[in-house]
């Protein structure tokens, strides 16, 4: 008697969408089975287990701390508060210069508002980080962000070789230069570029970011002090509109090397 054959498995259709792994087999009160693009157990406890997971958790509770914060102060000293939220959202929408110089537009003293923007950095840096690295090594779907990922990655490949050659002391002077597109984020990105470690990589960066966060505050409080006469909120103008020009310089060269791609084609 011919022995049966065992069924023969499905080919994989090359225009569907590939699914992530299932991470357990699937028991019979496990419910539905999970949507394309969704993570599972096993990828979840990769990803706490990852030093990249555990920095993204420690990231994600500075984030959810300064929103507590800003929600409680709300409510008990709403003049104040609007005042720290505006310096916070300034340094994420413009820059660091922006943020400071309101906040020592409106009457904060030096030590406020280096710690504000020290946390706030800093808690970006812990965030946008872990996301990328995760990323790359395909333990988070970023798909949703993948743009500013893209964005930041070119930036980091931008400035890899001028860092490389110096490593760690490399590493430094980028994030602590105030040069455009060389903050703490794209610094970190860098430095896992080179192959530092984790630990390495965020305490050249965030020493860094907090060398320089002090020296813009001793600068910028000194040149507030002699612009106040002119008008408070003078320096803060000035970096605003400079911060414009170069977003509209950098958006009008974009532009311009699209047509010209588009006219070679």
């Amino acid at each position: 008697m011919t022995a049966a054959l065992p069924p023969a498995e499905p080919r994989p259709d090359p225009d569907a969408t590939p699914s992530a792994p299932a991470a357990d087999a699937p028991s019979d009160d496990a419910g539905a089975a999970p949507r394309p693009g969704s993570v599972g157990t096993a990828q979840w406890r990769a990803l706490v287990a990852s030093t990249e997971g555990r920095v993204l958790i420690v990231g994600l509770t500075m984030t959810l701390a300064i929103a507590a914060g800003v929600g409680v102060g709300l409510m008990l000293a709403p003049r104040a508060t609007v005042d720290y939220a505006a310096l916070i959202g300034l340094n994420l929408v413009i820059g660091r210069a922006a943020g400071m110089s309101y906040g020592f537009a409106s009457g904060m003293g030096p030590l406020e508002v280096v710690i504000v923007n020290l946390f706030v950095e800093s808690a970006q840096v812990l965030v946008v980080y872990p996301l990328f690295v995760l990323g790359w090594r395909e333990l988070l779907d970023t798909r949703r962000i993948a743009p500013m990922l893209g964005r930041l990655r070119a930036a980091a490949e931008a400035g890899h070789g001028r860092v490389r050659r110096f490593g760690v002391a490399g590493l430094f002077l980028f994030v602590f230069m105030p040069f455009w597109m060389t903050g703490p984020v794209v610094g970190a990105i860098v430095g896992f570029l080179l192959g530092l470690r984790t630990a390495v990589n965020l305490a050249v960066v965030l020493s860094a970011t907090a060398l320089a966060i002090v020296i813009y505050a001793r600068f910028l409080d000194q040149i507030d002090a002699w612009a106040s006469a002119v008008h408070p909120y003078a320096v803060f103008a000035v970096l605003v509109a400079l911060a414009v020009l170069a977003w509209g310089v950098q958006r009008w060269m974009r532009r311009a090397r699209v047509r010209d791609e588009v006219r070679q084609s």
